[in-house]
Formats: structure tokens, sequence, C-alpha cells
């Protein structure tokens, strides 16, 4: 899928992990200038040699709100706007039942999965309204968002709530031109689920390629008329 993202500044968060790096890949072969955003900068530095061109590399704490605004004012400081945000954080795992589970289950979920949501598109959408920057929002959601599954209360809650924060966010901003959407995807093919799942059959799980290719579709002009929008990508294990 050839998208020109020729001189448009891309943040991406968690660009160190599997997804967040074949985004990265991505966006630099149509020519974007890049942002790359981990916990730590030593995370993601063989990426950006990989990658070349002008790239930024930052050091963020996504769940705390100077973090967060010290990570745009860097931003802005180097390129001077922001046209596109690819949020890939995220985290899954398997917790106790609810009835036995401690609090700081979901505390977990949460600071995994919701809150960095608020806080990055949040504060993201905040510099294009102030910037006049007719842009693009993209999160990276998940399936399980659809519905409460056994010993993963906090993991689907917490994914749900990102949706719900999506969507709001997209019917707020879309007046602006803004465009805010998710993907959401099932297993994706990554290191770590072939070593949880051994036995699965790979070949029908997303590929991180397929991943970056959809986050970059909903961040070019062809997707002008989705706003809010929840692209669902399944593989053949939908």
């Amino acid at each position: 899928m050839a998208l020109d993202f020729e001189n448009k500044v891309v943040l991406i968060t968690g660009a160190s992990g599997n997804v967040g790096a074949a985004a990265a890949r991505r966006f630099a072969g149509g020519g974007a200038r890049l942002a790359l955003v981990a916990r730590s900068t030593a995370d993601f530095e063989p990426l950006a040699a990989e990658l070349g061109g002008e790239t930024l590399l930052l050091a963020a704490d996504l769940t705390q709100p100077d973090g967060v605004n010290r990570m745009v004012e860097q931003v802005e400081a180097r390129f001077g706007q922001i046209d596109v945000l690819a949020h890939t954080v995220g985290g899954f795992f398997l917790g106790k039942p609810v009835y036995e589970m401690a609090v700081d289950e979901l505390e977990r979920a949460w600071k995994l999965n919701t809150l960095p949501v608020f806080l990055v598109a949040g504060r993201v959408a905040h510099h294009m309204l102030e910037h006049s920057v007719q842009g693009h929002i993209v999160v990276v959601l998940a399936k399980s968002a659809a519905a409460g599954s056994a010993r993963l209360g906090p993991y689907t809650a917490s994914k749900a709530a990102a949706q719900r924060l999506v969507e709001s966010l997209a019917a707020e901003v879309r007046d602006a031109g803004i465009h805010v959407n998710g993907v959401s995807p099932r297993t994706i093919d990554t290191p770590e689920n072939r070593a949880d799942m051994p036995k699965a059959d790979t070949s029908k799980w997303v590929t991180v390629e397929q991943m970056a290719d959809a986050i970059a579709f909903l961040a070019s002009p062809a997707s002008a008329g989705l706003y809010g929008a929840n692209l669902e990508i399944f593989g053949r294990a939908g």
C-alpha cells in the first residue's frame, strides 16, 4: 500500500514494541519525519539507526501528565507541529476471577491500556487544535474490548474504556478536521505470542506489517471520511 507521508511529522508511542517498530518503518518508508517514544531511548536506538532520516528519540512515562506534556513540547520544539499520532502502547495479562482479585490488578490494567490513551491522545488533540492541524490520531485498541471474558475482567474493561475514549474524542474534534480512529486486532504474530502459544496456527494471526498498514491507512487522506471508526483486523482468526 503506497501512501505518501512526505514531510509529515508522525509521533509513535511504544516505538520499541513490535507494532510500534513496524509502524515506524512504514511511516519512514513514506517519507515521514518521526518522533519515537518509549520508556528509554536505549530501547529503540537500533531501530533509529536502521531508519535513519530525521528521527527524534524520546523517553517518556505516558501515565504521567507532566511527562506527556514534555513529550509534546519536545516534538513541537524540533518539528513545529504533529500531523499524526500512532499510539501503540498497551499490555495484556491474565488475572484472577473478579471475585478474587485485588484492586491493584484493575489499576495495573488501567495504567497499561486506558490512562495513556486519555493523556496522550487528549494532549495531542489539544496540540492540533492550538496549531490548526487537521491531523490524524490512531490508537491501537483490541478485539477484547467487545466483551468480558473469564479472568480477563481488568484487561477487557481497560480496553473497552480506551475505545470509548477514542470515540468520545473523535466526536469532540471532528468539526476541526481532526480524525481520531482506532485499530482493533485479534492475536498479533509476535515472538512473545508465539512463545506463549507454541501450538497455535500462526498463519491465521495478524502480522505486524498488516497492523502497520492499517495504522498508515487511518493516518492518510484515504481515511478522509472516518471519524471515530474502529478498524477490526482479525486475520483469519476472527
